[in-house]
C-alpha cells in the first residue's frame, strides 16, 4: 500500500495544482465577464458594491493563477525547459501580464469608489468612464481568451524547437 501511496500522491498533488490553476483562470474570466456587464453610468449602491467585490475577487484569482501557474512550471508541468524554450508561453505570460497591468485601471477606479461608498454615498461615475471601463474589460476579456488557445498549442509542442 506505500508503494501506491508513493505513486499516486505525486499524480494526485499535480492533478490538483493543474485544476486549482485552471479553477483559478475560469473565476478570473467569469469576473471580468461580470464586471463588463456591470458597468454603468451612476451605478446603485449594490451595483458599486458589487463591482468592488468581484474585483476583489478578480485579484485573489489572478494571482492564484499566477501561484499555480509557476508550480506547475517549477514542479508539477512537463519541466521547466518544456516552458521556458517555447516563446508561445512567453507570449501567454505576456498576455496576462498585459491583461494585468490593464486591470490596474479599473481596479484602481473601484478603490476609489470605496471611499464614498464608506460614507454612504454613491460614486459618480459618467457615461464617458463607464464608456472606458468597458473597452479596458472587452480588452482584457479578448487578452484572456487567447490564454486557452495558447496553452492548447502549447501542450501539443507547437513553438518548441525542432530537435
Amino acid at each position: 500500500m506505500a508503494g501506491l501511496a508513493a505513486i499516486v500522491t505525486p499524480v494526485l498533488t499535480s492533478a490538483a495544482v493543474a485544476y486549482g490553476h485552471e479553477l483559478s483562470f475560469m473565476l478570473c474570466f467569469a469576473a471580468l465577464l461580470l464586471e463588463r456587464f456591470l458597468i454603468q453610468p451612476d451605478p446603485d449602491r449594490r451595483t458599486a458594491i458589487l463591482l468592488v467585490i468581484v474585483d476583489v475577487i478578480y485579484g485573489i484569482a489572478a494571482l492564484s493563477l499566477l501561484l499555480s501557474g509557476i508550480a506547475r512550471v517549477l514542479h508539477f508541468g512537463q519541466g521547466t525547459a518544456f516552458y521556458t524554450e517555447n516563446p508561445l508561453f512567453w507570449t501567454k505570460v505576456g498576455a496576462y501580464l498585459a491583461v494585468g497591468a490593464l486591470s490596474l485601471y479599473p481596479t484602481i477606479t473601484y478603490i476609489l469608489w470605496a471611499i464614498p461608498l464608506r460614507k454612504g454615498e454613491l460614486p459618480q461615475v459618467s457615461q464617458s468612464l463607464a464608456n472606458r471601463l468597458r473597452w479596458i474589460l472587452n480588452i482584457e476579456l479578448v487578452g484572456f481568451g487567447l490564454i486557452p488557445l495558447l496553452a492548447s498549442l502549447m501542450a501539443r509542442g507547437v513553438g518548441l524547437p525542432v530537435a
